[in-house]
């Protein structure tokens, strides 16, 4: 499993009989396209997030998705009325709340899979041409293997969706 949370950063700091070179550590706070595909396992057309935004290591996660009408599921859902499934947003959570659980794991090969989901609701539908915003916040951790996850989802600051999390590492 990538661990992608550090940036390293060199100083040159000039004094007056040696230069002095210090490593600084910075915590990384948004992740790429690139850089998710290297910590989650998911591929087109299941990979949901397209950018992190923001990042707090063992706390939580900002995930941007770009729904576009090109999407495969709206041409089934529904024909004329395309409508994000709400499956689809709850997995889309779940991938921002992965990127927070493999940060943290120390597991190598191992992967996080829902254990369950509770108190789900959709309060407003989401369709192509909107932006998902999901933060998702850790709630506990158990043994290193379990943890439960709090998501929200919103499209212009309105709530789409929200719900608990649960997650199990299997090797």
């Amino acid at each position: 499993m990538s661990i992608l949370t550090e940036v390293n950063s060199i100083n040159t700091i000039a004094s007056t009989s040696t230069d002095e070179i210090t490593i600084t550590s910075e915590i990384k706070t948004t992740f790429t396209s690139e850089e998710i595909q290297k910590l989650l396992p998911h591929r087109y057309p299941f990979l949901l997030i397209d950018k992190i935004s923001d990042y707090v290591p063992g706390k939580r996660a900002v995930g941007i998705k770009n729904v576009t009408v090109n999407e495969p599921h709206f041409q089934g859902h529904f024909p004329g009325r395309p409508l994000m499934p709400g499956v689809l947003i709850v997995e889309a959570m779940a991938q921002v709340g992965g990127i927070v659980l493999t940060q943290m794991s120390p597991v190598e090969g191992g992967l996080f899979v829902f254990a369950g989901i509770d108190k789900v609701r959709f309060r407003r539908q989401v369709v192509p041409g909107d932006q998902l915003v999901m933060t998702v916040e850790l709630l506990w951790v158990k043994q290193r293997r379990f943890g439960k996850m709090r998501g929200i989802a919103e499209v212009d600051g309105e709530l789409a969706c929200e719900g608990e999390l649960m997650f199990s590492l299997i090797n």
